[in-house]
């Protein structure tokens, strides 16, 4: 009897370190999905933030500007701006629209719609996996703001 008995403690102390690698196993295998999640929700989240500040600004830029030309190229500048502050690197006139209620946008009671969409590339996905899977998510974000109805009409050069 106490051979047996000491058959069993001897099983026991063989275990002895399995529960710590199984659940560092378990642990990093569940972890390392949960991580790429965050990282790639935190990417989509930036591109909706920064495209709705873009649009926002680009509208208001056009609709204080002087002229119409000097709105779109501040318009463009303000998405550049706010594209590059949340770490996307792309050219402004790619992303952006603008449509008018008006011909001339700047018409006293007009309306001024921008509208920004970017496309956002998931983190970590090779270009040849995409070309199979479409791995980008799109982002987009219109602002529409009123030209001010008592806004002065200034003479075009």
């Amino acid at each position: 009897m106490l051979q047996r008995v000491h058959h069993r403690c001897h099983d026991a102390r063989g275990d002895r370190g399995s529960a710590v690698v199984e659940f560092c196993t378990v642990g990093v295998l569940l972890l390392l999905p949960l991580l790429y999640l965050v990282v790639t929700l935190g990417r989509i989240e930036a591109a909706s933030f920064a495209v709705d500040g873009a649009a926002r600004e680009a509208a208001r830029a056009l609709v204080t500007a002087p002229r119409d030309p000097a709105g779109r190229s501040r318009a463009l500048a303000a998405v550049e701006l706010g594209l590059a502050d949340q770490g996307f690197d792309v050219a402004a006139a790619d992303v952006l629209t603008i449509d008018c209620s008006q011909p001339d946008c700047l018409q006293p009671g007009g309306l001024v719609q921008a509208t920004v969409e970017l496309e956002v590339t998931l983190p970590g996905i090779p270009a040849s996996f995409d070309a199979v899977v479409p791995t980008r998510v799109t982002v987009r974000s219109q602002q529409v703001l009123a030209v001010d109805a008592f806004r002065s009409r200034r003479p075009r050069p």
